[in-house]
Protein backbone atom coordinates (compact mmCIF):
# COMPACT_ATOMS: atom_id res chain seq x y z
CA UNK A 1 0.00 0.00 0.00
CA UNK A 2 1.18 3.53 -0.77
CA UNK A 3 -0.42 6.70 0.61
CA UNK A 4 0.46 10.34 0.02
CA UNK A 5 -0.90 12.70 2.67
CA UNK A 6 0.03 15.31 5.25
CA UNK A 7 1.66 13.51 8.17
CA UNK A 8 0.67 14.73 11.64
CA UNK A 9 3.96 14.01 13.38
CA UNK A 10 2.98 14.02 17.05
CA UNK A 11 6.50 13.39 18.31
CA UNK A 12 8.13 16.23 16.34
CA UNK A 13 5.04 18.48 16.57
CA UNK A 14 5.08 19.07 12.82
CA UNK A 15 2.80 18.52 9.84
CA UNK A 16 4.39 17.80 6.46
CA UNK A 17 3.62 15.92 3.26
CA UNK A 18 4.84 12.33 3.07
CA UNK A 19 4.62 9.17 1.08
CA UNK A 20 3.96 6.18 3.34
CA UNK A 21 4.65 2.70 2.01
CA UNK A 22 3.48 -0.44 3.83
CA UNK A 23 4.63 -3.99 3.25
CA UNK A 24 3.98 -7.23 5.15
CA UNK A 25 1.83 -5.43 7.76
CA UNK A 26 4.62 -2.95 8.55
CA UNK A 27 5.55 0.62 7.69
CA UNK A 28 8.43 0.13 5.28
CA UNK A 29 9.08 3.84 4.67
CA UNK A 30 7.89 7.34 5.57
CA UNK A 31 9.38 9.79 3.08
CA UNK A 32 8.94 13.56 2.96
CA UNK A 33 7.68 14.76 -0.39
CA UNK A 34 7.35 18.16 -2.01
CA UNK A 35 3.71 17.84 -3.01
CA UNK A 36 0.43 19.42 -2.03
CA UNK A 37 -1.79 16.89 -0.20
CA UNK A 38 -5.45 17.30 0.76
CA UNK A 39 -5.75 14.68 3.51
CA UNK A 40 -3.92 13.87 6.75
CA UNK A 41 -2.57 10.66 8.26
CA UNK A 42 -1.83 10.03 11.92
CA UNK A 43 -1.65 7.13 14.39
CA UNK A 44 -5.01 5.57 15.21
CA UNK A 45 -7.09 6.25 18.30
CA UNK A 46 -6.93 4.01 21.38
CA UNK A 47 -9.57 3.56 24.08
CA UNK A 48 -7.41 3.22 27.19
CA UNK A 49 -10.03 1.59 29.39
CA UNK A 50 -13.23 -0.09 28.27
CA UNK A 51 -15.38 -3.08 29.12
CA UNK A 52 -16.18 -4.44 25.67
CA UNK A 53 -19.14 -6.34 27.11
CA UNK A 54 -20.90 -3.07 27.96
CA UNK A 55 -21.37 -2.44 24.25
CA UNK A 56 -23.58 -5.55 24.40
CA UNK A 57 -21.39 -6.91 21.62
CA UNK A 58 -18.61 -9.51 21.60
CA UNK A 59 -15.17 -8.21 20.57
CA UNK A 60 -15.56 -9.18 16.91
CA UNK A 61 -18.73 -7.10 16.50
CA UNK A 62 -17.38 -4.26 18.66
CA UNK A 63 -14.44 -3.99 16.27
CA UNK A 64 -16.72 -3.74 13.23
CA UNK A 65 -18.33 -0.59 14.66
CA UNK A 66 -15.28 0.97 16.31
CA UNK A 67 -12.97 1.01 13.28
CA UNK A 68 -15.37 3.35 11.48
CA UNK A 69 -14.37 6.01 14.02
CA UNK A 70 -10.62 5.56 13.67
CA UNK A 71 -10.16 3.30 16.70
CA UNK A 72 -7.38 0.78 16.13
CA UNK A 73 -6.98 -0.64 19.64
CA UNK A 74 -8.58 -0.95 23.06
CA UNK A 75 -7.27 -1.67 26.54
CA UNK A 76 -10.10 -3.87 27.73
CA UNK A 77 -11.04 -5.17 31.16
CA UNK A 78 -13.12 -8.39 30.74
CA UNK A 79 -14.38 -8.41 34.31
CA UNK A 80 -18.03 -8.30 33.23
CA UNK A 81 -17.96 -11.77 31.71
CA UNK A 82 -15.40 -12.93 34.28
CA UNK A 83 -17.96 -12.29 37.03
CA UNK A 84 -20.37 -14.59 35.20
CA UNK A 85 -18.16 -17.37 33.85
CA UNK A 86 -14.66 -16.88 35.32
CA UNK A 87 -11.65 -17.87 33.22
CA UNK A 88 -13.96 -19.56 30.69
CA UNK A 89 -15.53 -16.17 30.02
CA UNK A 90 -12.16 -14.42 29.66
CA UNK A 91 -10.99 -17.09 27.21
CA UNK A 92 -14.18 -16.56 25.20
CA UNK A 93 -13.22 -12.89 24.84
CA UNK A 94 -9.64 -13.68 23.87
CA UNK A 95 -10.64 -16.29 21.30
CA UNK A 96 -13.35 -14.18 19.72
CA UNK A 97 -11.07 -11.13 19.56
CA UNK A 98 -8.37 -13.04 17.71
CA UNK A 99 -10.74 -13.73 14.80
CA UNK A 100 -10.76 -10.12 13.56
CA UNK A 101 -8.13 -7.59 12.51
CA UNK A 102 -8.30 -5.26 15.50
CA UNK A 103 -5.89 -4.76 18.39
CA UNK A 104 -7.60 -5.90 21.58
CA UNK A 105 -5.48 -5.90 24.75
CA UNK A 106 -7.01 -7.43 27.84
CA UNK A 107 -6.34 -7.29 31.56
CA UNK A 108 -6.58 -9.82 34.38
CA UNK A 109 -9.46 -8.73 36.60
CA UNK A 110 -8.50 -8.78 40.30
CA UNK A 111 -11.94 -7.98 41.73
CA UNK A 112 -14.14 -10.87 40.69
CA UNK A 113 -16.48 -10.52 42.42
CA UNK A 114 -16.10 -6.79 42.98
CA UNK A 115 -17.04 -7.24 46.65
CA UNK A 116 -18.07 -10.10 48.96
CA UNK A 117 -21.43 -8.39 49.41
CA UNK A 118 -23.07 -9.75 46.25
CA UNK A 119 -23.58 -13.04 44.43
CA UNK A 120 -21.53 -13.56 41.29
CA UNK A 121 -21.21 -16.53 38.97
CA UNK A 122 -17.46 -16.98 39.44
CA UNK A 123 -14.41 -16.00 41.47
CA UNK A 124 -10.89 -15.18 40.30
CA UNK A 125 -8.42 -15.87 43.08
CA UNK A 126 -4.70 -15.22 43.20
CA UNK A 127 -3.80 -18.40 41.27
CA UNK A 128 -6.33 -17.67 38.53
CA UNK A 129 -4.94 -14.14 38.20
CA UNK A 130 -1.40 -15.51 37.92
CA UNK A 131 -2.57 -17.90 35.19
CA UNK A 132 -4.19 -15.10 33.22
CA UNK A 133 -1.20 -12.77 33.60
CA UNK A 134 1.00 -15.36 31.89
CA UNK A 135 -1.03 -15.03 28.68
CA UNK A 136 0.54 -12.70 26.09
CA UNK A 137 -2.83 -11.06 25.37
CA UNK A 138 -3.10 -10.02 29.03
CA UNK A 139 -1.15 -6.77 29.24
CA UNK A 140 -1.99 -5.50 32.73
CA UNK A 141 -3.85 -6.03 36.00
CA UNK A 142 -7.30 -4.54 35.53
CA UNK A 143 -8.90 -1.95 37.78
CA UNK A 144 -8.34 -2.62 41.48
CA UNK A 145 -11.80 -1.64 42.70
CA UNK A 146 -11.46 -2.82 46.27
CA UNK A 147 -9.62 0.31 47.33
CA UNK A 148 -10.55 -0.12 51.04
CA UNK A 149 -8.92 -3.57 50.91
CA UNK A 150 -5.76 -2.16 49.34
CA UNK A 151 -5.55 0.69 51.84
CA UNK A 152 -5.94 -1.69 54.78
CA UNK A 153 -3.47 -4.28 53.49
CA UNK A 154 -5.81 -7.00 52.23
CA UNK A 155 -3.52 -9.94 51.48
CA UNK A 156 -5.51 -11.16 48.47
CA UNK A 157 -5.46 -7.74 46.78
CA UNK A 158 -1.79 -7.13 47.47
CA UNK A 159 -0.84 -10.60 46.18
CA UNK A 160 -2.62 -9.93 42.88
CA UNK A 161 -0.88 -6.57 42.52
CA UNK A 162 2.49 -8.18 43.21
CA UNK A 163 1.82 -10.91 40.63
CA UNK A 164 1.43 -8.25 37.94
CA UNK A 165 4.46 -6.30 39.11
CA UNK A 166 6.61 -9.44 39.09
CA UNK A 167 5.86 -9.74 35.36
CA UNK A 168 6.44 -6.04 34.69
CA UNK A 169 2.78 -5.44 33.87
CA UNK A 170 1.07 -2.19 34.97
CA UNK A 171 -1.77 -2.07 37.50
CA UNK A 172 -4.95 -0.09 36.85
CA UNK A 173 -6.76 1.75 39.62
CA UNK A 174 -10.35 2.54 40.52
CA UNK A 175 -10.61 4.99 43.40
CA UNK A 176 -13.53 7.44 43.12
CA UNK A 177 -13.15 10.38 45.49
CA UNK A 178 -10.05 8.99 47.19
CA UNK A 179 -7.61 11.66 48.39
CA UNK A 180 -5.04 12.54 51.03
CA UNK A 181 -3.25 9.83 52.99
CA UNK A 182 -5.61 7.09 51.78
CA UNK A 183 -4.81 7.97 48.18
CA UNK A 184 -1.08 7.91 48.96
CA UNK A 185 -1.36 4.43 50.51
CA UNK A 186 -3.32 3.24 47.48
CA UNK A 187 -0.76 4.58 44.98
CA UNK A 188 2.20 3.36 47.05
CA UNK A 189 1.17 -0.24 46.35
CA UNK A 190 2.07 0.34 42.69
CA UNK A 191 -1.29 1.30 41.21
CA UNK A 192 -0.63 3.64 38.28
CA UNK A 193 -3.92 4.88 36.75
CA UNK A 194 -7.40 5.99 37.64
CA UNK A 195 -10.47 6.49 35.43
CA UNK A 196 -12.89 7.40 38.22
CA UNK A 197 -11.84 11.02 38.88
CA UNK A 198 -14.90 13.21 38.36
CA UNK A 199 -13.65 16.65 39.42
CA UNK A 200 -10.69 18.74 38.28
CA UNK A 201 -9.35 18.88 41.84
CA UNK A 202 -9.47 15.11 42.23
CA UNK A 203 -7.73 14.54 38.92
CA UNK A 204 -5.04 17.12 39.71
CA UNK A 205 -4.25 15.63 43.12
CA UNK A 206 -3.90 12.17 41.64
CA UNK A 207 -1.61 13.45 38.87
CA UNK A 208 0.52 15.33 41.39
CA UNK A 209 0.94 12.07 43.31
CA UNK A 210 2.17 10.32 40.14
CA UNK A 211 -1.03 8.72 38.90
CA UNK A 212 -2.12 8.85 35.26
CA UNK A 213 -5.69 10.00 34.74
CA UNK A 214 -7.96 8.48 32.11
CA UNK A 215 -10.51 11.07 31.01
CA UNK A 216 -13.72 9.09 30.75
CA UNK A 217 -16.67 9.82 28.51
CA UNK A 218 -18.98 6.83 28.37
CA UNK A 219 -22.70 6.28 27.93
CA UNK A 220 -23.41 6.97 31.61
CA UNK A 221 -20.35 8.57 33.22
CA UNK A 222 -19.25 11.73 31.42
CA UNK A 223 -16.22 13.43 32.95
CA UNK A 224 -14.67 15.19 29.94
CA UNK A 225 -15.92 18.66 30.82
CA UNK A 226 -14.64 18.42 34.39
CA UNK A 227 -11.21 17.00 33.50
CA UNK A 228 -10.42 18.64 30.14
CA UNK A 229 -8.76 21.65 31.87
CA UNK A 230 -5.96 19.23 32.80
CA UNK A 231 -4.97 18.78 29.15
CA UNK A 232 -2.83 21.86 28.62
CA UNK A 233 -0.39 21.35 31.48
CA UNK A 234 -0.64 17.62 32.18
CA UNK A 235 -1.21 15.98 28.79
CA UNK A 236 1.63 13.49 29.24
CA UNK A 237 -0.24 12.08 32.27
CA UNK A 238 -3.58 11.67 30.49
CA UNK A 239 -5.41 9.15 28.29
CA UNK A 240 -8.94 9.02 26.87
CA UNK A 241 -11.37 6.20 27.65
CA UNK A 242 -15.01 5.16 27.45
CA UNK A 243 -15.18 2.67 30.33
CA UNK A 244 -18.69 1.66 29.24
CA UNK A 245 -20.28 2.47 25.87
CA UNK A 246 -23.65 1.19 24.73
CA UNK A 247 -24.08 -0.02 21.13
CA UNK A 248 -26.03 2.98 19.83
CA UNK A 249 -23.35 5.36 21.11
CA UNK A 250 -20.60 3.20 19.63
CA UNK A 251 -22.41 3.28 16.30
CA UNK A 252 -22.25 7.08 16.24
CA UNK A 253 -18.84 7.86 17.79
CA UNK A 254 -15.94 6.73 19.94
CA UNK A 255 -12.60 8.29 20.97
CA UNK A 256 -12.79 10.51 17.87
CA UNK A 257 -15.54 12.43 19.65
CA UNK A 258 -13.22 13.39 22.52
CA UNK A 259 -10.52 14.48 20.10
CA UNK A 260 -12.98 16.73 18.25
CA UNK A 261 -14.30 18.23 21.47
CA UNK A 262 -10.81 18.96 22.79
CA UNK A 263 -9.79 20.61 19.53
CA UNK A 264 -13.03 22.61 19.47
CA UNK A 265 -12.15 24.11 22.85
CA UNK A 266 -8.81 25.12 21.37
CA UNK A 267 -6.58 22.62 23.13
CA UNK A 268 -3.24 22.11 21.38
CA UNK A 269 -3.60 19.59 18.52
CA UNK A 270 -0.41 17.69 19.32
CA UNK A 271 -1.19 17.46 23.03
CA UNK A 272 -4.65 16.07 22.29
CA UNK A 273 -3.28 13.49 19.87
CA UNK A 274 -0.56 12.52 22.34
CA UNK A 275 -3.37 11.63 24.73
CA UNK A 276 -5.54 9.84 22.16
CA UNK A 277 -2.92 7.99 20.14
CA UNK A 278 0.42 7.68 21.94
CA UNK A 279 0.17 7.65 25.75
CA UNK A 280 -1.72 4.31 25.96
CA UNK A 281 0.91 2.61 23.78
CA UNK A 282 3.72 3.75 26.04
CA UNK A 283 1.96 3.08 29.35
CA UNK A 284 0.64 -0.40 28.51
CA UNK A 285 3.50 -1.42 26.21
CA UNK A 286 1.18 -2.08 23.27
CA UNK A 287 2.40 -3.26 19.90
CA UNK A 288 0.43 -0.58 18.08
CA UNK A 289 2.19 1.41 15.39
CA UNK A 290 3.00 5.11 15.71
CA UNK A 291 3.66 5.70 11.99
CA UNK A 292 7.40 5.13 12.17
CA UNK A 293 9.47 2.98 9.83
CA UNK A 294 9.38 -0.60 11.09
CA UNK A 295 6.19 -0.07 13.10
CA UNK A 296 3.05 -2.08 12.60
CA UNK A 297 1.03 -0.33 9.87
CA UNK A 298 -1.73 1.06 12.11
CA UNK A 299 -2.99 4.52 11.22
CA UNK A 300 -5.90 6.61 10.08
CA UNK A 301 -6.52 9.04 7.26
CA UNK A 302 -8.76 12.05 7.90
CA UNK A 303 -10.07 14.88 5.75
CA UNK A 304 -9.27 17.72 8.16
CA UNK A 305 -7.92 18.45 11.64
CA UNK A 306 -11.09 20.00 13.05
CA UNK A 307 -13.85 17.43 12.50
CA UNK A 308 -11.49 14.45 12.04
CA UNK A 309 -13.85 12.75 9.60
CA UNK A 310 -12.37 9.28 9.17
CA UNK A 311 -11.66 8.45 5.54
CA UNK A 312 -9.68 5.30 6.18
CA UNK A 313 -8.64 3.14 9.13
CA UNK A 314 -5.67 0.81 8.60
CA UNK A 315 -4.62 -1.99 10.97
CA UNK A 316 -1.67 -4.26 10.23
CA UNK A 317 -1.50 -2.75 6.75
CA UNK A 318 -5.09 -3.69 5.91
CA UNK A 319 -7.89 -1.20 5.32
CA UNK A 320 -10.52 -2.12 7.94
CA UNK A 321 -12.82 0.88 7.42
CA UNK A 322 -13.29 3.34 4.58
CA UNK A 323 -15.65 6.31 4.26
CA UNK A 324 -17.83 5.15 7.13
CA UNK A 325 -18.06 1.53 6.01
CA UNK A 326 -16.56 -1.26 8.09
CA UNK A 327 -14.53 -3.77 6.10
CA UNK A 328 -14.41 -6.34 8.92
CA UNK A 329 -16.60 -9.35 8.20
CA UNK A 330 -18.76 -11.06 10.85
CA UNK A 331 -17.43 -14.28 12.36
CA UNK A 332 -19.21 -17.26 13.99
CA UNK A 333 -19.87 -16.58 17.67
CA UNK A 334 -20.10 -19.16 20.45
CA UNK A 335 -23.03 -18.69 22.85
CA UNK A 336 -22.14 -19.34 26.49
CA UNK A 337 -24.21 -18.51 29.56
CA UNK A 338 -24.80 -18.99 33.29
CA UNK A 339 -28.44 -18.36 34.17
CA UNK A 340 -30.52 -20.26 36.73
CA UNK A 341 -33.14 -17.90 38.20
CA UNK A 342 -36.72 -19.08 38.44
CA UNK A 343 -39.93 -17.20 37.64
CA UNK A 344 -40.95 -14.48 40.10
CA UNK A 345 -44.38 -13.32 41.31
CA UNK A 346 -45.56 -9.77 42.04
CA UNK A 347 -45.72 -10.54 45.76
CA UNK A 348 -41.95 -11.21 45.67
CA UNK A 349 -41.48 -7.46 45.18
CA UNK A 350 -43.66 -6.27 48.06
CA UNK A 351 -41.97 -3.98 50.63
CA UNK A 352 -42.92 -4.18 54.32
CA UNK A 353 -44.82 -1.22 55.76
CA UNK A 354 -42.43 1.65 56.48
CA UNK A 355 -43.13 5.37 56.70
CA UNK A 356 -39.65 6.80 56.06
CA UNK A 357 -37.13 5.08 53.78
CA UNK A 358 -33.60 5.54 52.48
CA UNK A 359 -33.76 6.26 48.74
CA UNK A 360 -30.98 5.87 46.17
CA UNK A 361 -30.73 9.10 44.19
CA UNK A 362 -29.47 8.39 40.67
CA UNK A 363 -27.60 11.21 38.91
CA UNK A 364 -27.61 11.60 35.15
CA UNK A 365 -24.14 11.21 33.55
CA UNK A 366 -22.62 9.96 36.83
CA UNK A 367 -21.96 6.57 38.43
CA UNK A 368 -22.04 7.99 41.93
CA UNK A 369 -25.39 8.26 43.68
CA UNK A 370 -26.67 10.28 46.62
CA UNK A 371 -28.92 9.20 49.46
CA UNK A 372 -32.09 10.89 50.61
CA UNK A 373 -34.78 10.19 53.22
CA UNK A 374 -38.34 10.14 51.87
CA UNK A 375 -41.74 9.72 53.49
CA UNK A 376 -43.81 7.18 51.58
CA UNK A 377 -47.46 6.21 51.59
CA UNK A 378 -48.35 2.92 53.24
CA UNK A 379 -51.32 0.60 52.78
CA UNK A 380 -52.07 -2.41 55.00
CA UNK A 381 -48.77 -4.24 55.63
CA UNK A 382 -46.80 -2.67 52.76
CA UNK A 383 -45.09 0.49 51.54
CA UNK A 384 -46.10 1.96 48.20
CA UNK A 385 -43.85 3.89 45.84
CA UNK A 386 -44.65 7.33 44.46
CA UNK A 387 -44.10 7.53 40.66
CA UNK A 388 -45.71 10.99 40.59
CA UNK A 389 -42.76 12.27 42.63
CA UNK A 390 -40.23 9.93 40.98
CA UNK A 391 -39.84 7.51 43.88
CA UNK A 392 -39.76 4.07 42.25
CA UNK A 393 -39.10 0.59 43.49
CA UNK A 394 -35.80 -0.99 42.48
CA UNK A 395 -34.96 -4.68 42.75
CA UNK A 396 -31.93 -6.91 42.22
CA UNK A 397 -32.71 -10.58 41.58
CA UNK A 398 -30.05 -13.29 41.89
CA UNK A 399 -29.65 -14.86 38.44
CA UNK A 400 -27.38 -17.71 39.54
CA UNK A 401 -29.84 -19.39 41.93
CA UNK A 402 -33.38 -18.94 43.20
CA UNK A 403 -33.40 -16.40 46.01
CA UNK A 404 -35.61 -13.70 47.49
CA UNK A 405 -35.23 -10.44 45.51
CA UNK A 406 -33.52 -7.50 47.19
CA UNK A 407 -35.66 -4.35 47.27
CA UNK A 408 -35.20 -0.62 47.78
CA UNK A 409 -36.39 2.70 46.38
CA UNK A 410 -34.73 4.93 43.79
CA UNK A 411 -35.15 8.50 42.60
CA UNK A 412 -34.01 9.96 39.28
CA UNK A 413 -35.34 7.52 36.67
CA UNK A 414 -38.51 9.50 36.03
CA UNK A 415 -40.68 6.59 34.86
CA UNK A 416 -44.36 7.51 34.81
CA UNK A 417 -45.56 4.02 33.91
CA UNK A 418 -44.27 0.49 33.36
CA UNK A 419 -40.93 -1.02 34.32
CA UNK A 420 -37.51 -1.72 32.85
CA UNK A 421 -35.16 -4.61 33.61
CA UNK A 422 -31.72 -5.81 32.60
CA UNK A 423 -29.31 -8.68 33.16
CA UNK A 424 -26.50 -6.16 32.65
CA UNK A 425 -25.92 -5.08 36.26
CA UNK A 426 -22.34 -4.27 37.18
CA UNK A 427 -20.41 -6.16 38.16
CA UNK A 428 -22.02 -9.48 39.09
CA UNK A 429 -24.75 -9.11 36.45
CA UNK A 430 -27.72 -10.24 38.40
CA UNK A 431 -31.10 -9.02 37.15
CA UNK A 432 -31.91 -5.41 38.03
CA UNK A 433 -35.28 -3.73 37.56
CA UNK A 434 -37.00 -0.42 38.25
CA UNK A 435 -40.71 0.11 37.94
CA UNK A 436 -43.92 1.78 38.97
CA UNK A 437 -45.65 -1.33 40.35
CA UNK A 438 -44.87 -4.78 41.68
CA UNK A 439 -46.81 -6.38 38.82
CA UNK A 440 -44.84 -4.56 36.14
CA UNK A 441 -41.50 -5.23 37.83
CA UNK A 442 -42.35 -8.95 37.98
CA UNK A 443 -43.28 -8.98 34.28
CA UNK A 444 -40.04 -7.28 33.29
CA UNK A 445 -37.89 -9.57 35.45
CA UNK A 446 -39.64 -12.68 34.12
CA UNK A 447 -39.12 -11.52 30.55
CA UNK A 448 -35.38 -11.42 31.23
CA UNK A 449 -35.45 -14.83 32.92
CA UNK A 450 -37.45 -16.36 30.05
CA UNK A 451 -34.88 -15.17 27.47
CA UNK A 452 -31.90 -15.98 29.72
CA UNK A 453 -30.65 -12.41 29.47
CA UNK A 454 -31.40 -9.07 27.87
CA UNK A 455 -32.73 -5.58 28.46
CA UNK A 456 -36.46 -4.99 28.38
CA UNK A 457 -39.32 -2.60 29.01
CA UNK A 458 -42.98 -3.31 29.78
CA UNK A 459 -45.99 -1.03 29.91
CA UNK A 460 -49.62 -2.11 29.94
CA UNK A 461 -49.85 -5.05 27.56
CA UNK A 462 -46.76 -4.02 25.62
CA UNK A 463 -43.33 -5.64 25.93
CA UNK A 464 -40.02 -4.78 24.27
CA UNK A 465 -36.83 -6.80 24.66
CA UNK A 466 -33.31 -6.90 23.25
CA UNK A 467 -32.10 -10.47 23.97
CA UNK A 468 -28.49 -10.89 25.15
CA UNK A 469 -27.79 -14.56 24.63
CA UNK A 470 -24.02 -14.47 25.33
CA UNK A 471 -23.60 -14.66 29.12
CA UNK A 472 -26.76 -12.58 29.45
CA UNK A 473 -24.77 -9.43 28.62
CA UNK A 474 -23.92 -9.58 24.89
CA UNK A 475 -25.83 -10.25 21.69
CA UNK A 476 -24.68 -12.70 19.04
CA UNK A 477 -26.43 -10.69 16.33
CA UNK A 478 -24.96 -8.20 13.86
CA UNK A 479 -23.59 -5.22 15.77
CA UNK A 480 -25.26 -2.65 13.54
CA UNK A 481 -28.65 -4.29 14.09
CA UNK A 482 -28.06 -4.43 17.85
CA UNK A 483 -27.28 -0.70 17.83
CA UNK A 484 -30.58 0.04 16.07
CA UNK A 485 -32.58 -2.23 18.40
CA UNK A 486 -30.97 -0.68 21.46
CA UNK A 487 -31.69 2.83 20.18
CA UNK A 488 -35.33 1.86 19.68
CA UNK A 489 -35.87 0.45 23.17
CA UNK A 490 -33.96 3.37 24.70
CA UNK A 491 -36.31 5.77 22.88
CA UNK A 492 -39.37 3.85 24.09
CA UNK A 493 -38.24 4.05 27.72
CA UNK A 494 -37.88 7.83 27.39
CA UNK A 495 -40.88 8.68 25.20
CA UNK A 496 -43.44 6.08 26.32
CA UNK A 497 -42.42 5.26 29.89
CA UNK A 498 -41.21 8.79 30.64
CA UNK A 499 -37.62 8.34 31.80
CA UNK A 500 -35.71 11.61 32.07
CA UNK A 501 -32.26 9.99 32.02
CA UNK A 502 -29.93 10.31 29.05
CA UNK A 503 -29.09 6.60 29.20
CA UNK A 504 -31.64 4.84 31.43
CA UNK A 505 -30.37 1.29 30.88
CA UNK A 506 -26.75 2.29 31.43
CA UNK A 507 -27.66 4.14 34.62
CA UNK A 508 -29.75 1.17 35.75
CA UNK A 509 -26.81 -1.18 35.25
CA UNK A 510 -24.68 0.82 37.69
CA UNK A 511 -27.24 0.88 40.51
CA UNK A 512 -25.78 -2.47 41.61
CA UNK A 513 -22.10 -1.41 41.51
CA UNK A 514 -21.28 -1.39 45.21
CA UNK A 515 -17.78 0.08 44.89
CA UNK A 516 -19.18 3.44 43.73
CA UNK A 517 -20.68 5.55 46.57
CA UNK A 518 -23.06 6.49 48.02
CA UNK A 519 -25.95 3.98 48.02
CA UNK A 520 -26.31 0.95 45.75
CA UNK A 521 -28.33 -2.27 45.80
CA UNK A 522 -26.96 -5.81 45.51
CA UNK A 523 -28.92 -9.04 45.47
CA UNK A 524 -28.24 -9.17 49.23
CA UNK A 525 -29.54 -5.72 50.14
CA UNK A 526 -29.06 -1.95 50.25
CA UNK A 527 -25.39 -1.06 50.54
CA UNK A 528 -23.48 2.02 51.67
CA UNK A 529 -20.43 2.36 49.41
CA UNK A 530 -18.75 4.81 51.81
CA UNK A 531 -18.65 2.46 54.80
CA UNK A 532 -18.85 -0.84 52.87
CA UNK A 533 -21.75 -2.05 55.00
CA UNK A 534 -25.35 -3.05 54.38
CA UNK A 535 -27.96 -0.68 55.75
CA UNK A 536 -31.67 -0.96 56.50
CA UNK A 537 -33.71 1.03 54.00
CA UNK A 538 -36.51 1.46 56.54
CA UNK A 539 -35.72 4.35 58.89
CA UNK A 540 -39.13 4.90 60.52
CA UNK A 541 -41.59 2.01 60.73
CA UNK A 542 -45.20 2.65 59.85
Amino acid sequence: MEIKANFVDINQREIYAVKVVTNNHKISSVTKIDERCSTYILPGFIDAHIHIESSMLPPSEFARLAVRHGTVATVSDPHEIANILGIEGVEFMLNNAEQVNFKFYFGASPCVPATPFETSGATLGVEEIKTLLQKPQIKYLSEVMNFPGVIHGDEDMLSKIKAAQDLGKPVDGHAPGLHGDDLKRYIDTGITTDHEAFTYEEGLEKIQRGMKILIREGSAAKNFNALAPLIDEHYMMLMFCSDDRHPNDLYHEHINQLVKRAIAKEDDLFKVLQIACINPIIHYNLDVGMLREGDSADFIEVDNLDDFTILKTVINGEVVAQNGESKISPVPILKINNFHAGTKKPKDFTMPACKTVEVIQAIDHELITHEKLVNLRTVPSKTVGDPEHDILKISVVNRYEDAVPALAYVNGFGLKQGAIASSVAHDSHNIIAVGCSDEEIARAVNLIIERQGGICAVSGEDEWILPLEIAGIMSAEDGFSVAREYENIDRIVKETLGSTLSAPFMTLSFMALLVIPELKLSDKGLFDGRTFHFINSCKVEA
